[in-house]
């Protein structure tokens, strides 16, 4: 448990559970493999689990997710060495992190690794529901432009205080003509 990342020690049985929940869900449900992919599901608030490898360098690859998770309150927990991580996973390559998206067979083990997890820092799903998203926005209101005879009305900036229908064109002052400079000749 050296790294900083690592904010409690994830019980043995916890990592074999989740692990297994990773694989259940990779065929039945969905995962996001990779740190990028869990920074995504975590921030969009549909991972449902995270599990962050102990054994990822640089750190900075992941020392962001377990303070993204307790803000959206996205359970998580860490499993010991990113190749069983990816292996899980049924990737050939190791990986840092995983968020299972949809469960799928594995939705009793993900809410069971939730509970178990609660009393060493990570979060529930109860806890989730708390941090979700409440959906009362209300739509700015459309404004119409102003019409003037029929035709639309072009936008002036401030201090103009006649609107002139689109189409009709202002006139142009003619432009300045140049002098032409008499040539030198080279000797």
């Amino acid at each position: 448990m050296g790294k900083s990342y690592v904010k409690f020690e994830t019980p043995k049985d916890v990592v074999a559970k989740a692990l297994e929940a990773i694989t259940v869900s990779a065929d039945s449900g969905r995962i996001r493999k990779g740190a990028n992919e869990s920074t995504k599901a975590i921030e969009s608030q549909t991972a449902q689990l995270v599990i962050i490898a102990e054994d990822v360098e640089p750190e900075e690859v992941v020392v962001h997710l377990p303070t993204l998770c307790t803000e959206k309150g996205v359970p998580y927990c860490y499993v010991p060495t990113k190749k069983e991580l990816g292996a899980a996973a049924g990737l050939p390559v190791p990986c840092a992190a995983i968020a299972i998206d949809k469960p799928g067979n594995a939705a009793e083990m993900v809410k069971a690794i939730a509970d178990k997890i609660k009393p060493l820092g990570g979060v529930t799903a109860k806890e989730k529901a708390a941090h979700a998203p409440r959906h009362e926005e209300k739509k700015p209101e459309h404004k119409e432009a102003p019409k003037h005879e029929g035709k639309p009305v072009e936008a002036k900036p401030e201090g103009h205080s006649e609107a002139k229908p689109a189409g009709e064109k202002k006139p142009r002052a003619p432009k300045a003509k140049k002098e032409a400079k008499p040539e030198e000749k080279k000797e």
